[in-house]
């Protein structure tokens, strides 16, 4: 399996961006998938996490209520909606497949490059 992420770039605060992940090599629509996040200096950490049929959603407090996770099986991309953007919320952002649903399953592939967002002050 191998995921792409694209969309990042650079916004001023309160401003907004979709964040879009192809997955390929791998039945999407079978997955439970994931955002996350790395920032200069930090630990990788998990922005939100959906169901392998979208039903459920869950989000790290820190975006609960600004973003929005959402899948297209027929395309087999992920999508994170980001709104209300922060300076804090400045990261490198990736996508990733759970071993099951939640915001503390494991990830099962490898990072791949990850798409940068700015935030600006």
């Amino acid at each position: 399996v191998q995921l792409q992420a694209f969309g990042g770039g650079l916004v001023q605060a309160g401003g907004s961006l979709k964040l879009s992940c192809a997955l390929s090599g791998g039945t999407f629509s079978r997955y439970a998938m994931g955002w996350f996040r790395q920032a200069p200096g930090k630990e990788r950490e998990v922005v939100a996490a959906i169901s392998w049929r979208g039903e459920r959603t869950d989000y790290a407090d820190s975006v609960k209520g600004r973003f929005t996770i959402f899948r297209d099986d027929a395309k087999s991309t992920l999508f994170l909606q980001l709104n209300s953007l922060k300076p804090e919320d400045t990261a490198v952002y990736y996508c990733a497949v759970h071993r099951s649903y939640g915001l503390g399953s494991p990830v099962t592939t490898n990072w791949g490059p990850g798409t940068q967002v700015t935030v600006s002050s």
